[in-house]
């Protein structure tokens, strides 16, 4: 998931999308977005984005979704470690689902706890029309959401954690429960077991895993049908094109980006000048390094080319990049800012022919990313193998 920069200059087009914050409840639902006259915005282009809609819809295995979700990772604090408004990200929430967003993810390591317990309050009135996520296997107390270190995806343990997560969310069933990270020291087999009794149990309807080995990938497939592959794709880190996105649609399986704005990148908010604070994480990823951000600045010259050509804006032109790759990929773009979640969800509702999307893979794929996506202690988790079953 991304959250956005906090540049002040970004995104201009839609500045006047925020006057649609306000999502009042009425009658148990929700009402339509109705703007005083003076927060209506000055111009007819505006006007249209600010009342943007999710166009079309996909499926990830038999789950069907809005074609573009949410991500509230960065609910309960941003990437720049500030601490968002709790009533603004309820606000952004519903107003995203009034604006036909039914996905919307999170995980019990997001805050820990904190994120799920928001996105709880916020789909509250909505519940029985969106598709919610969650994510367990990192090593997190139960109680406090102290977090360990390492991983701990042990049969009793998932059990308890989503027992812990049906609770923050104030929901009787998770629609698709990720495994997090694959636990180097329980057979994926054995995982697979403890997601059937909870999907006996009407608690978990979906299941999926993230950053796993291609083949622990395979055998979770064959022990219990899996839904969705969560892994970090955009056109900053390419790397599931390689292996990854060929496996899901060989096994049927859906494909959700995380990440998909390179953790802001894409939307040209970063340049060279760029620094980030200490707990940001982009302060130690090398791809957002002195040295290796000039480089990879061609990728937001090259967004920028197809912004002028597409009359859309860089990070909706790096969405609809990702939503022409496959019909059974579906972004969760992130955000903590109301105009931004509307910009975001724009991006369905722009269109590449063939060509231009053949013309876009190829300028893309010609320009190599300098530096690593994850430090070195956090990508060591990642394409890990789950061990066999004794």
């Amino acid at each position: 998931m991304d959250n956005d920069a906090q540049d002040p200059g970004r995104r201009k087009l839609l500045q006047g999308a925020a006057a649609f914050a306000a999502v009042p409840l009425l009658g148990g639902g929700l009402a339509g977005v109705a703007p005083t006259a003076n927060a209506m915005p000055s111009s007819s282009r505006e006007a249209e984005r600010a009342t943007t809609h999710v166009t079309g819809r996909r499926r990830l295995g038999s789950l069907e979704v809005s074609s573009v979700g949410l991500g509230v990772q960065n609910m309960s604090r941003t990437y720049q470690t500030t601490l968002p408004s709790r009533p603004e990200m309820i606000k952004i929430i519903r107003a995203a689902f009034e604006h036909g967003v039914t996905f919307f993810d999170a995980a019990e390591a997001y805050g820990p706890h904190e994120v799920e317990r928001i996105l709880g309050e916020g789909i509250a009135p909505i519940r029985n029309h969106v598709v919610i996520t969650s994510k367990f296997g990192w090593d997190i107390d139960l109680e406090t959401g102290e977090r360990h270190p390492g991983l701990n995806s042990r049969p009793e343990h998932i059990k308890l954690a989503v027992e812990g997560m049906l609770r923050r969310l104030n929901t009787d069933r998770i629609d698709l429960l990720y495994q997090h990270r694959v636990d180097p020291q329980v057979p994926i087999e054995d995982v697979a077991g403890a997601v059937k009794d909870l999907m006996a149990q009407g608690k978990v309807l979906h299941w999926g895993l993230s950053e796993m080995g291609p083949k622990t990938l395979r055998r979770a497939h064959a022990a219990l049908p899996v839904t969705a592959v969560q892994n970090e794709f955009s056109m900053l880190w390419r790397g599931p094109q390689q292996e990854v996105l060929p496996l899901c649609e060989e096994l049927g399986i859906g494909f959700v980006p995380w990440s998909p704005l390179g953790v802001g990148f894409l939307t040209g908010s970063i340049d060279a000048r760029t620094r980030y604070a200490d707990g940001d994480i982009r302060k130690i990823e090398s791809r957002f390094a002195p040295d290796n951000v000039p480089h990879n600045l061609a990728l937001v010259g090259l967004l920028n080319q197809w912004s002028a050509r597409k009359q859309a804006t860089p990070a909706q032109i790096a969405l609809a990049w990702l939503l022409a790759q496959k019909p059974w990929i579906v972004p969760i773009p992130g955000t903590t800012q109301m105009p931004h979640m509307l910009e975001n969800i724009g991006a369905a509702g722009i269109r590449f022919s063939a060509a231009e999307v053949a013309e876009l893979d190829s300028a893309v794929a010609a320009i190599a990313v300098h530096g690593e996506r994850l430090p070195a202690a956090v990508l060591a988790f990642s394409g890990v193998e789950a061990p066999m079953p004794k």
